[in-house]
């Protein structure tokens, strides 16, 4: 049977357009609440559905494997539900390779992807990724506790900031015993091994055809080592030489976007920048 995530909306229900919104790793659909919001404003059309990927937020007790093809495939069974296939969709960091792998799966079933600071390639999941170092420091967490701070101090005596141990913490749930986590830590340490693993350059390079993806990258993004950025910007430059201005992909289109003046969590170090440019490049 399916799996379904859990979903929340923001703009008018009667919205002619559908837009998902992916969050990252170890976070859920609410953490993109604040940007949709805006960009329902400005682009009223849009109705945006806020998705808790497998694992994270509300969306418990999703059956295995946990890799981003499973990801892909628990957006389709939400878009059966809806009865409404998305104009877009755009994913940030884990969101955005999960994007790609749906667009791999179902090509032509969104008409644009927005990759937000997220590497397409593989990368070796070593304990110097934010990822993996964050994972370790929420394992030696000891719960139940008695409140959040407990668990906020616990992360920062990790070497975690006191902004992502903040963070990290609206994921506590309160049970009669205390204070526990809400997400399944071995089931996202899967996910983020799928992710670590997975090679999705090929969906930009030569995916399918009526696409419209854009990658965005964070000016100060610590996510794109050199050679992916040239690899990006070699793909893009031939891309421009075609006469007829289409990129590599046959009849769809890839253009970066650089969001100045932010790191990886671009839609917090400069969500103006960021949402004027969702607002006028949105389909």
């Amino acid at each position: 049977m399916a799996f379904v995530p859990a979903h929340s909306f923001v703009g008018e229900p009667g919205a002619p357009k559908l837009a998902l919104f992916l969050h990252g790793a170890l976070g859920s659909g609410s953490n993109l609440r604040s940007l949709a919001s805006k960009l329902a404003k400005e682009r009223p059309e849009y109705r945006f559905c806020l998705v808790d990927l497998r694992h994270h937020g509300e969306s418990q007790g999703a059956p295995p494997p946990n890799t981003l093809e499973a990801c892909a495939g628990d957006l389709a069974a939400l878009i059966e539900q809806l009865g409404q296939e998305p104009v877009a969709i755009l994913g940030h960091s884990f969101g955005g390779k999960a994007a790609l792998m749906f667009a791999q799966l179902f090509p032509g079933r969104a008409r644009q992807i927005w990759v937000l600071d997220s590497n397409p390639g593989r990368q070796e999941p070593t304990a110097a990724n934010e990822v993996i170092r964050v994972i370790a420091a929420v394992r030696a967490t000891t719960t139940p506790a008695a409140d959040r701070a407990h668990v906020v101090a616990q992360l920062m005596e990790q070497g975690l900031s006191s902004g992502t141990s903040s963070w990290l913490a609206t994921n506590l749930q309160r049970k009669s015993e205390g204070f526990v986590w809400r997400f399944d830590l071995d089931a996202i340490y899967e996910l983020m091994l799928d992710y670590f693993r997975v090679d999705l350059w090929p969906v930009l390079e030569s995916g399918a055809a009526d696409s419209d993806f854009r990658v965005v990258v964070a000016e100060r993004s610590d996510r794109w080592a050199p050679e992916s950025r040239a690899r990006l910007e070699k793909m893009l430059e031939a891309a421009s030489k075609r006469e007829d201005g289409a990129s590599i992909r046959g009849s769809g289109t890839v253009e970066l976007h650089v969001v100045p003046n932010a790191g990886h969590w671009l839609h917090v170090d400069n969500p103006a920048f960021l949402l004027e440019l969702l607002a006028q490049n949105l389909y």
